[in-house]
């Protein structure tokens, strides 16, 4: 790895800026349209000033790259439910814990009113948990990429060779090139809520465990460049520069600009062991996007009798997001945050509307640390 003060030097930083300048000029007067699909990237955006950077031609699209800001309200009201069970330790994240379901219910507010839920670190956590509390039944409320599925995948082979018959999984793992798919299917639409992009620029942590590959089908499908970034302002702004120079040229491949992280083939170790313990939905929900076929994970035929889905009941009713709420939109590309008229008002990070604002990837969040659209500013 190279040492992080290499990929945020200012000299170089103003040097790509008129690099960029100059590329965008030679659209004559065109908008490119980019949307960085990871929330580490629309917090390192906005962190780095780097929109201050960038000529008007270029307009940078906020995506749905961020787990708990996809996850519906159903699956958190499940979540709930388990966790209200007598006798049941729910364990999750910090973030999930803020995040509200139906009728703004959270995790936070049931562990107020008596479910024990436990914030966690580490998947690990519950299993240590598991061992501790025999009576107990430990539930991992397990969400993320596919960065943070193979620690799951490896609880669960633990869980299983320690004999722990009080140990259980709530599946929440999603993937990210069907989202991006269906992103490029409705954005050809007119008639959709999605704009059309030009490029993306594409997650970092990712693509390190799935590799550049499964990304190639946006531009041998849908003619569009994709650059695999790093979360540096330089990494950023170099990828912003790649894919400018494809459009212009006419291209539309997968370039790595975060080769010192990521291959095409990835981490082929982690993606073996989540195929023995995990297998494809024929469909998931993503706020936002709706149903997605094959874009979510749970516990195989081997594993499902820790499958917390299977282990206990709980009925979910279809629930409706805050019509005032624009996070769905948010999470599609088709508005930012400053559009909705709860953000920096109703809805800030003490006092969050919509899972945007929760989670610490959250475009809301990052507009709100960081000035953006804020109110006054």
């Amino acid at each position: 790895m190279k040492y992080i003060e290499e990929f945020r030097d200012r000299a170089l930083a103003v040097k790509l800026a008129e690099s960029i300048q100059t590329e965008a000029r030679a659209g004559q007067g065109r908008v490119y349209r980019f949307m960085e699909f990871c929330g580490g990237h629309t917090h390192a955006i906005f962190r780095f000033g780097i929109p201050d950077l960038l000529p008007p031609e270029i307009k940078l699209v906020h995506g749905p790259g961020c787990p708990v800001c996809v996850l519906p309200m159903a699956r958190i009201d499940a979540a709930i439910q388990i966790a209200q069970i007598p006798d049941v330790v729910l364990c999750t994240y910090g973030d999930m814990m803020r995040v509200p379901g139906g009728k703004r219910l959270s995790l936070m507010k049931a562990k107020a009113a008596g479910a024990d839920v436990r914030m966690i670190t580490s998947p690990s956590e519950a299993v240590t948990l598991a061992q501790n509390n025999p009576h107990k039944q430990i539930v991992f409320f397990a969400i993320g990429f596919e960065t943070t599925t193979p620690p799951t995948a490896v609880v669960l082979k633990q869980a299983r060779a320690l004999g722990l018959k009080n140990f259980s999984v709530f599946c929440n793992h999603v993937l990210t090139p069907p989202a991006l798919a269906w992103l490029l299917e409705s954005g050809k639409d007119q008639s959709a809520d999605v704009p059309e992009l030009d490029g993306f620029i594409g997650p970092s942590h990712v693509s390190a465990i799935i590799g550049t590959k499964p990304y190639e089908i946006a531009a041998t499908a849908y003619g569009k460049p994709v650059v695999i970034a790093g979360f540096e302002p330089l990494d950023v702004m170099q990828s912003i520069l790649m894919l400018l120079r494809q459009v212009n040229s006419g291209q539309a491949k997968v370039e790595n600009e975060y080769a010192r992280a990521v291959t095409r083939e990835g981490n082929v170790k982690a993606q073996v062991l989540m195929r023995e313990v995990l297998t494809l939905r024929d469909s998931f929900e993503w706020r936002g996007l709706g149903w997605l076929p094959h874009s979510g994970l749970r516990l195989n035929d081997a594993f499902s009798d820790m499958d917390a889905e299977q282990r206990f009941s709980f009925n979910v009713e279809d629930v409706r997001e805050n019509r005032a709420c624009q996070c769905p939109a948010i999470l599609r590309g088709a508005k930012e945050p400053a559009d909705c008229p709860l953000f920096g008002k109703a809805c800030t990070p003490d006092n969050p509307i919509g899972s945007c604002m929760v989670s610490s990837e959250g475009s809301c969040a990052a507009w709100y640390s960081y000035g953006r659209g804020r109110q006054g500013n």
